[in-house]
């Protein structure tokens, strides 16, 4: 607990940040695939010697700057305000081990604003084959901040043998190329690169459905047919590119995934189950949708269409985002961190090498919180002098359940402890943290719940803490005595 707890009632912090890293994932895809889309009509408009491509390009370059010059990068600065309040302990070591990678990526971003500004206000200003060119500059320097970026976001999932030998050891710094072209690098890159060409024909529909039909037929028949071959490579490729994905995801981290997949069988649909369907089932619509209306009547393809297309790809993306991230579980940064920000790697401690799931089932998890709340000191000490006051318990439970329980759950919301532990009184409630502080082998909550630390006080105090928010009125009479039978 070297940082404050944020606490986000009934949603969670974690929805919290999937809420706005969907938006932005949504549009800073957009800016990457649509800076390619805007070259290559531009491109081809002037081989073809359509002029009246560049009535429609300079209307959807403005939208272009509009939606990534802004929405993106205001949502690109909520993403780091999110992680920075809800995941302080995994930003700062994303930060300490690729910082040069995330100046990099600024420099590049800032020359992306900078050529996207400068693409769109020289239309019929300089030369066409200058304003082609700036083009073209801007989308590489798009793809070279996805390129960066990717590298980052896939280590999350397998930062490598290489540098989890290392991590805690002071050396990350060392295995920097090795964490960073970590195992799923490449199939991270090739399916995100489809979702940029997907999504850059996804906005591009917006905008051509905006074509006045009746006085640019021609146009807005061409606009739409072409813009929807940009789904092509996506539908084809992506199945191909997630299984590579996959096979080189940890087996560890792929359990999840199949405990979702045999529930479908029995008619029990999981969380990961429900969230693969959505993806599967918003594509599949996606493309029925662009093919049966867009490509065979485009000039019957309304502005309204075009939303139902941007919904569902939303939908698809958002399902597959959240899959992505559910490999994770239990870890924000596998092998290394947990979700509540205890590593699970030996960190350097007094000269020895020691995990902080060791660490703190020895001598406590409040032992050395600097934030535990003023007025509750007793609720910091180590196990070896209890208190056994009934509100420095409850307290100390409180501090344990913000620290180690709220990344992920809340009380009455999102994953709510009130609703996951109804009808158990303090004795189950009990048994199902020791369980968490021990889980055997075969535990089926070893695949996406960290292990509870903490000493047997800790856990005793938790237990107590969460007996008092179920039950408010009997919990009195309850929590001043110790829990019989806890070794």
């Amino acid at each position: 607990m070297n940082y404050p707890v944020w606490i986000v009632p009934h949603i969670g912090s974690g929805w919290v940040i999937g809420l706005i890293a969907i938006f932005h994932i949504m549009i800073s895809h957009f800016a990457i695939g649509g800076g390619l889309y805007l070259a290559m009509a531009e491109w081809r408009a002037l081989r073809t010697g359509r002029r009246d491509w560049f009535e429609f390009l300079p209307r959807h370059s403005k939208f272009f700057l509009i939606l990534t010059g802004v929405y993106g990068a205001v949502s690109g600065v909520g993403i780091w305000f999110a992680i920075g309040l809800a995941a302080p302990e995994a930003t700062s070591t994303l930060i300490h081990n690729f910082v040069f990678a995330w100046a990099i990526e600024w420099l590049f971003f800032l020359v992306e604003l900078t050529s996207a500004a400068v693409y769109y206000y020289t239309w019929n200003r300089i030369p066409d084959e200058l304003h082609l060119k700036v083009g073209w500059f801007y989308a590489v320097a798009a793809f070279f901040t996805l390129f960066i970026i990717n590298g980052i976001l896939a280590f999350m999932l397998t930062p490598g043998d290489a540098w989890l030998a290392v991590a805690g050891s002071g050396q990350e710094a060392s295995r920097f190329f090795q964490a960073f072209f970590n195992p799923t690098y490449w199939p991270s890159l090739a399916l995100r690169i489809l979702v940029c060409v997907a999504l850059a024909g996804v906005w591009a529909l917006v905008t051509g459905s905006r074509i006045d039909e009746t006085k640019q037929p021609e146009l807005k028949a061409d606009v739409i047919r072409w813009s929807v071959r940009w789904l092509v490579p996506a539908f084809f490729l992506m199945p191909i590119c997630t299984l590579w994905y996959l096979a080189c995801v940890p087996d560890s981290q792929l359990e999840l995934l199949r405990l979702g997949i045999s529930t479908v069988g029995p008619g029990s649909f999981s969380h990961v189950t429900r969230a693969v369907l959505v993806s599967t089932m918003a594509s599949a619509t996606i493309l029925a949708v662009a093919y049966l209306v867009a490509y065979r009547k485009p000039l019957d393809f309304s502005f309204g269409y075009a939303c139902a297309i941007v919904f569902l790809a939303f939908a698809a993306t958002a399902s597959g985002e959240h899959t992505r991230e559910m490999l994770r579980k239990p870890y924000v940064i596998v092998g290394h961190m947990y979700s509540n920000a205890i590593r699970a790697t030996p960190v350097l401690v007094r000269g020895q090498r020691i995990s902080e799931v060791e660490r703190f089932n020895r001598f406590g998890y409040l032992r050395d919180s600097i934030w535990a709340r003023e007025g509750h000191d007793r609720a910091s000490e180590t196990s070896q002098s209890p208190s056994n006051d009934s509100a420095s318990t409850l307290a100390r439970g409180e501090l344990i359940y913000r620290g180690q329980c709220a990344a992920c759950h809340t009380l009455n919301g999102y994953r709510g402890l009130r609703r996951l532990m109804r009808e158990r009184d303090l004795t189950a409630i009990r048994n199902i943290l020791t369980m968490l502080h021990d889980p055997p082998e075969e535990s089926p909550y070893r695949a996406f719940m960290p292990p509870l630390v903490g000493t047997d006080d800790e856990i005793d105090a938790l237990a107590l803490y969460l007996d008092s928010i179920l039950h408010k009125d009997s919990s009195q009479t309850q929590s001043g005595g110790k829990i019989a039978g806890r070794h």
